[in-house]
């Protein structure tokens, strides 16, 4: 079970025209939008990366604009765990237990995923917060990582796990979010 003083969330690479030519970006869009507003409200950490932002654009505004204070990691290599910034973050943050999002599910996400689950995090896939430019290539992706030990939960699974009741006022705030 996911417990709020040890879960961070994770937003792999929504950047520019990447993000334009992901399958089912709006619903995409939606989900983290939820995740990432949720998050604030319980004050789970946000890690947010970049690949290549030279090269495919900065994060899209839709997910920059959630954060008071936006400051992702730029990175070159496919797995956040290859770059040393991304570590630093990790490791001051002492949480376990991580929530992945983001694109592509086949690449960056499924990289990074696999060396998490080396390091011994528990890793939780956000199905419905994840995405490749193919439905086979997401489809892939998540399967081989629930194969190597990553676990399957959706945005709505994942809030209502953390949260633990249908009680208190961040309860009904995040009700408000997720409908």
């Amino acid at each position: 079970m996911l417990e709020l003083n040890n879960t961070f969330l994770l937003v792999i690479d929504i950047q520019g025209n990447l993000f334009l030519s992901m399958d089912n970006r709006q619903n995409l869009l939606q989900n983290l939008t939820r995740m990432i507003r949720v998050a604030a409200l319980l004050h789970i950490p946000v890690l947010v990366t970049e690949q290549m932002p030279e090269k495919l654009g900065s994060t899209i505004p839709e997910i920059a604009g959630l954060f008071e204070s936006f400051d992702p990691v730029a990175k070159s290599s496919f797995s956040c765990c290859r770059n040393k910034e991304f570590m630093k973050r990790l490791g001051s943050m002492k949480r376990k237990q991580v929530l992945i999002t983001g694109i592509e599910s086949h690449v960056c996400v499924y990289q990074t995923a696999m060396d998490l689950l080396r390091l011994e995090y528990e890793v939780q896939v956000v199905e419905d917060g994840i995405s490749s430019r193919t439905p086979e290539n997401r489809r892939i992706g998540i399967e081989k990582l629930i194969g190597a030990g990553a676990l399957r939960t959706s945005v709505e699974m994942a809030l209502f796990e953390i949260m633990g009741a249908a009680e208190g006022e961040r309860f009904r705030q995040m009700i408000r979010i997720v409908k």
